[in-house]
């Protein structure tokens, strides 16, 4: 795995093998990095990354200058290796250990971006929870953004608040924001 682009541009993290994890492509997320380019400045927005993983994702926005990010994962393993690469690179991330669902419920947080990367094995149901929980808790800022990561063959275009979505090699990414 590595950063591809900002301060730590080239930077290979190896996290464990045992991380009950797919981290999403070099290439998807460059792809994905590019469109949020086009709508935000890194340096002044807050990013929520949900089912954090790795930490990729988290790292690739405190790479690129982003200062607050919240990065939530179940798994003790996930989460110790973020705060490992985190204090190695000094990089702004607050790691919360829990199940997202239940994060979601509870949290007052708001976040320019949300970034959800679920198990692609998730029923149409639990893929759903996510925008539901995210907009009936009002935890975007108004311009912002839930970006959700899935399998190709899970179709989110029927729920509320989606937008538009882009295909990534076996990925896609599903784009929700409030109603203007």
């Amino acid at each position: 795995m590595r950063i591809i682009s900002g301060q730590f541009k080239g930077r290979r993290i190896t996290p464990p093998k045992n991380l009950p994890v797919r981290p999403t492509t070099d290439m998807a997320k460059e792809a994905i990095f590019n469109i949020l380019n086009n709508n935000f400045y890194f340096d002044e927005i807050s990013v929520l990354d949900l089912f954090a993983g790795t930490g990729s994702i988290s790292f690739e926005f405190a790479s690129r200058g982003t200062g607050n990010i919240t990065s939530v994962d179940e798994d003790f393993g996930c989460i110790q290796f973020i705060n490992k690469t985190v204090e190695e690179f000094k990089m702004p991330i607050t790691t919360i250990k829990s199940d997202v669902f239940k994060f979601l419920e509870t949290t007052k947080l708001k976040s320019d971006v949300i970034f959800a990367d679920p198990p692609y094995a998730f029923s149409l149901e639990e893929f759903s929870k996510i925008p539901e929980l995210v907009f009936q808790n009002d935890l975007l800022e108004d311009e912002g953004l839930l970006i959700v990561e899935h399998a190709e063959q899970m179709k989110l275009s029927q729920l509320p608040y989606f937008s538009y979505s882009k295909k990534y090699g076996s990925g896609m990414f599903s784009f929700f924001e409030k109603a203007e």
